[in-house]
């Protein structure tokens, strides 16, 4: 596993690059929407902004978290919509600095608590390192509805490795959101990175296993694209049933994306 400090390094790039995605937009283009149906890019960046916000206060303020949790726990959906009209309040360029400021915020709270220590959570505490990454995995997912409504391709880099561990950390999201028991063998990934190198985790002698370009695998964990659009190959039944129900994240799975929604945009390998 990755240290702290690397996770959180990549946490901070990725905020930025996300930043700078909507740095200059002007007021109409910031309510675009995006491919996530109800959702423009300032809702996007306003959800974003409130998971930064809880993330630094679980960090940094275990009772105003505790605070902050309490709403969440009854209605999450609706605690998340409240957000978003919180947030959505700030015209664009007050609110892209908060989610600068805020994104800061949780990355310094976070370097704060020791690696061996554990930050109070929305289900269960997460080490910080754990909570970083699925800081990654919520700026990857609603990051490429935003590149992806405004037509623009961002570059996969190395940061994607403290996704991938993410996923493989979380296989099981995919069987409970939808009620399934999941299975009691352990997954192979073996996927590659945008430099050729090999990631793999899991049993080596897994009778199931995934395989393709990390970048595509970090799209179907966050239902960002179609299994169908990726090059991603599943070896062994529960391997193949997974590809269709993966994702990286708690909670109902969402529409995803339908095969082909893309094939508009240059999303070869």
């Amino acid at each position: 596993m990755s240290s702290l400090n690397d996770v959180l390094k990549a946490l901070a790039t990725d905020i930025e690059e996300t930043a700078r995605l909507v740095e200059g937009l002007d007021e109409e283009t910031w309510h675009t929407e995006t491919p996530a149906p109800g959702w423009s890019i300032a809702d996007q960046v306003a959800h974003l902004t409130f998971i930064f916000h809880l993330a630094g206060t679980a960090a940094s303020d275990p009772e105003g978290f505790a605070k902050l949790a309490a709403g969440a726990a009854g209605d999450f959906d609706g605690a998340v919509n409240a957000a978003l009209k919180q947030f959505n309040q700030f015209p664009p360029a007050q609110l892209l600095a908060r989610f600068r400021a805020l994104g800061q915020q949780s990355v310094d709270a976070l370097a704060a608590v020791p690696e061996d220590q554990v930050v109070p959570w929305l289900v269960n505490p997460l080490p910080p390192t754990v909570l970083a990454s699925a800081g990654i995995m919520e700026i990857f997912g609603h990051g490429q509805d935003i590149a992806d409504a405004l037509g623009v391709r961002r570059e996969a880099t190395e940061r994607l490795r403290h996704l991938v561990f993410f996923a493989f950390l979380t296989r099981d999201f995919g069987y409970l959101s939808r009620g399934l028991t999941p299975p009691a063998e352990p997954f192979r990934i073996e996927v590659t990175a945008p430099t050729g190198e090999i990631w793999a985790y899991g049993p080596e002698d897994a009778a199931n296993k995934v395989t393709g370009p990390a970048e595509d695998f970090c799209l179907l964990v966050t239902r960002r694209r179609h299994r169908e659009d990726l090059a991603l190959v599943a070896t062994g039944e529960e391997a193949d049933r997974w590809l269709d129900i993966a994702q990286a994240y708690r909670g109902p799975a969402g529409e995803g994306r339908t095969p082909g929604q893309f094939a508009h945009q240059n999303c070869e390998h």
